[in-house]
């Protein structure tokens, strides 16, 4: 079994049912099993800013799934959830699932990145994170998640607990 912690997020129609019923669809495959997840946040749009504020979460989960099937699977529930490919890059979408991380490999390929190449410069990710285990060190950085989460300007990225 391998460990990968996935961020989950959407910003358009019902968001937090949009990145619920990822999440089921993702444990119903029969290849990953939810271990743990963070607590939900609104989150402020980052780089393409004109857009409805996000839904965002981090799950750890338990995969047989190799880092490239389990991007396919990814791939394939946010299209089943009606994803397509962005008009605008970071722009408004009805699902989001990324590898943040995966066991404590690195990745760097055209198809995939592993640690997420953004992850430490995203509050909504390093916060989610740092819910679950702050003390995850990142493959790249060699730092832990909450060390990164610490390193953001704090008057950027607003981020609060989901009601």
């Amino acid at each position: 079994m391998h460990s990968a912690y996935i961020s989950v997020g959407s910003n358009l129609g019902r968001k937090f049912e949009n990145c619920r019923k990822g999440i089921t669809a993702l444990t119903s495959c029969g290849k990953c099993r939810l271990i743990d997840n963070s607590l939900v946040y609104q989150t402020e749009p980052v780089d393409y800013r004109d857009q409805d504020w996000f839904v965002n979460y981090v799950v750890k989960i338990e995969t047989t799934l190799d880092p490239f099937s389990l991007l396919d699977t990814l791939k394939s529930i946010e299209g089943d959830a009606g994803r397509t490919r962005d008009a605008v890059r970071f722009g408004p979408r009805v699902l989001d699932l990324d590898i943040i991380l995966y066991d404590a490999i690195v990745v760097d390929t055209p198809k995939l990145v592993i640690p997420h190449p953004r992850m430490h410069k995203r509050r909504f990710v390093l916060r989610p994170i740092c819910d679950i285990d702050p003390s995850i060190i990142h493959p790249v950085f060699h730092r832990t998640m909450q060390f990164l989460l610490e390193s953001i300007d704090s008057e950027d990225q607003r981020i609060t607990e989901y009601k």
